[in-house]
C-alpha cells in the first residue's frame, strides 16, 4: 500500500514538477515535520525550522523525534535528495520560503483556551526578516481571529523596520490522525483554505491552488472559504468527532446497567447513511493532543462572546467520567481496596500507532488502581519510554507509587502473577493472543477490556471472566 501512495506521488511529481515551490515549515511537532516532509516528497524545497536545538541536532543525524509509520522513511530519503534540510536559523529560514507555514504548538492555557505566544512569535520572526512578498499559512490548530493576530504581528514588526513588503496571512487547518498522517497527508479526504478578497489574498490563493495541485489531479479536494470560516472548520471537525465518542460512551455505560450490547446498537445504527459507522466505538475515553484541547478551546471561545457550548462541555465530562469506568469496574469486581492486588495493562498510548501519552485514558486507570494499594505491570509496543517519563511527573506527588509499576518486555511477561488484565488501547498485536497462555499466566482468567476487542461469547467459551465496555448482556449476568 505505502509503494502504491508513493507511485502515485512521483506520478503527479511528474506532472507537476515545473511547480517546485520554497517552502518553510516553522515548527517540527507533529504537524509541522509531517508536512514538511511530505511536501519535499511531492518535490519541493523545504526549510523546516525550530527553536529546540535536541530536535534539529535528531533530524539532521538522521532520526525523527516523534514516532509516526511511514514518516522516517520519507524524511531520510528527501536529506538524502537535498529536499529538506532542518536548521534553528530564524532568518534564513524567513529568507527560504515564499510560503511561510506556522506549525507550532498551541497548548491549552489555564483557561482553557488555545495559547498562541508560539504563533505569535513565528509570526514577528516572519515581519522582522521579511523583504519581499510571502504568504503565511496558519497550519497549526488556532481558535477563530488568530490571522488576525499573525497579520498584526507582522505589521507591527515591518513597521517598526520601515520596510514595506506585502504578504497575505491564510488559514490552511490540518487534519491529520496520529499513527496515520503520512497518508492522511498524501491522499487528503480534502483541503481547507481561508484566503481574504483583497488583491493579497488573491497571490496567496494563486499560490496555495500550486502547492496543493498533485492533491487534486484526480478530483478537486480545495475547499475554499474565508479565513474566519476555515479556522472554525478545524475546531467543528474534532468536536463533531468527540460528540459521537462521548455519546456512544454514555450509551454503553447504559446498555451495561438495561442488558443491551453495544456493538449490536453500534451496527444497527451505522447502517443508518445519516449516521454511519465512524467514530462510534465505545471504550474508555478519547485522549491526545487534538479532542480534548480543541474542544476546551471552543468552548472558551464561546465563553468570550457570552455563549455556552452545552452540548462540549456534556461531551467533556462524559470523556473525564468515562475515563474512570475501567477503574470502577475493576474495584467492582475486587474491592475499593486493592492492597495485595496486581494488575497488567496492555496498552499506554491514547491510541495505536503512536507512543503520545497526553490526556491518555491509560495514566487515569493507573492512577486509581496505585492509589487504590495495587501494584502494576504495563506494556506497550511503542510508548514505553514516553510512559516512564509521563508517570514521573504524574506521580510528583506521591513518588513512591513509581515502584509500584512494573515495565513488562512483552503482553505475555506483563501477566505473569497478576489478578487480572485491563486492555486500554486498541494495537493490533492484542487482537489476537493466545488466550491459553494468557490463562496460565494470570492468576485467575479476569479481563477488562477496554476498547472491546474481543467478543463475550467466545471469552466466556474460553473460561475467561470477561468485563466489556457496555457488553455485559452475553456476560457476568
Amino acid at each position: 500500500m505505502w509503494m502504491t501512495r508513493y507511485l502515485d506521488a512521483q506520478n503527479d511529481l511528474f506532472l507537476y514538477g515545473d511547480q517546485k515551490m520554497k517552502i518553510t515549515i516553522i515548527g517540527t511537532g507533529y504537524v509541522g515535520l509531517v508536512t514538511g516532509a511530505c511536501l519535499a516528497e511531492l518535490g519541493n524545497d523545504v526549510f523546516c525550522l525550530d527553536v529546540d536545538q535536541r530536535k534539529i541536532d535528531i533530524l539532521n543525524n538522521g532520526g525523527i523525534p516523534i514516532h509516526e509509520p511511514g514518516l522516517e522513511e520519507i524524511v531520510a530519503r528527501n536529506r538524502a535528495a537535498g529536499r529538506i534540510q532542518f536548521s534553528t536559523d530564524v532568518e534564513a529560514s524567513v529568507k527560504h520560503g515564499d510560503v511561510q507555514f506556522i506549525a507550532v504548538g498551541t497548548p491549552p492555557d489555564e483557561d482553557g483556551s488555545a495559547d498562541l505566544q508560539y504563533v505569535v512569535a513565528a509570526a514577528k520572526n516572519i515581519g522582522k526578516y521579511m523583504t519581499n512578498f510571502k504568504v503565511v499559512v496558519d497550519k497549526s490548530t488556532v481558535p477563530v481571529g488568530t490571522a488576525d493576530r499573525v497579520s498584526a504581528a507582522i505589521a507591527a514588526e515591518l513597521a517598526a523596520r520601515s520596510v514595506t513588503a506585502e504578504f497575505s496571512v491564510v488559514s490552511n487547518p490540518e487534519f491529520l490522525k496520529e499513527g496515520a498522517a503520512v497518508e492522511d497527508f498524501m491522499r487528503p479526504d480534502r483541503i481547507v483554505i481561508g484566503c481574504d478578497q483583497t488583491p493579497q489574498g488573491e497571490k496567496a490563493r494563486s499560490q496555495m491552488k500550486k502547492l496543493y495541485a498533485p492533491f487534486n489531479r484526480n478530483h478537486e479536494r480545495t475547499y475554499w472559504m474565508d479565513v474566519r470560516s476555515a479556522e472554525f472548520t478545524k475546531y467543528a471537525a474534532n468536536a463533531m468527532l468527540a460528540t459521537r465518542i462521548s455519546f456512544m460512551n454514555e450509551l454503553a455505560n447504559l446498555a451495561d446497567h438495561v442488558g443491551a450490547d453495544i456493538e449490536a446498537v453500534r451496527h444497527g445504527i451505522g447502517s443508518d447513511p445519516r449516521i454511519g459507522h465512524s467514530f462510534l466505538y465505545a471504550g474508555c475515553g478519547y485522549g491526545g493532543s487534538c479532542f480534548p484541547k480543541d474542544v476546551q478551546a471552543l468552548e472558551r471561545t464561546a465563553q468570550d462572546y457570552g455563549l455556552n457550548l452545552l452540548i462540549l462541555q456534556a461531551v467533556e465530562a462524559v470523556n473525564a467520567r468515562q475515563k474512570q469506568v475501567l477503574g470502577k469496574k475493576i474495584q467492582q469486581r475486587f474491592g475499593e481496596n486493592l492492597s495485595g492486588r496486581h494488575f497488567a495493562i496492555w496498552g499506554l498510548a491514547f491510541k495505536p500507532n503512536t507512543d503520545d501519552m497526553r490526556a491518555a485514558s491509560s495514566r487515569v486507570l493507573l492512577g486509581e488502581l496505585l492509589r487504590a494499594g495495587a501494584t502494576v505491570a504495563v506494556y506497550d509496543p511503542v510508548s514505553m519510554q514516553e510512559a516512564k517519563r509521563v508517570f514521573e511527573l504524574d506521580f510528583y506527588d506521591a513518588p513512591e507509587l513509581l515502584a509500584s509499576i512494573r515495565y513488562a518486555a512483552n503482553p505475555m511477561d506483563a501477566l505473569l502473577e497478576a489478578d487480572a488484565l485491563a486492555i486500554v488501547t486498541e494495537w493490533k498485536a492484542f487482537r489476537s493472543p493466545d488466550f491459553d497462555e494468557v490463562k496460565a499466566r494470570l492468576k485467575q482468567p479476569v479481563v477488562f477490556d477496554g476498547r472491546n476487542l474481543f467478543e463475550p461469547t467466545v471469552m466466556t467459551e474460553l473460561g475467561i471472566e470477561y468485563h466489556g465496555i457496555g457488553r455485559s448482556v452475553l456476560t457476568n449476568k
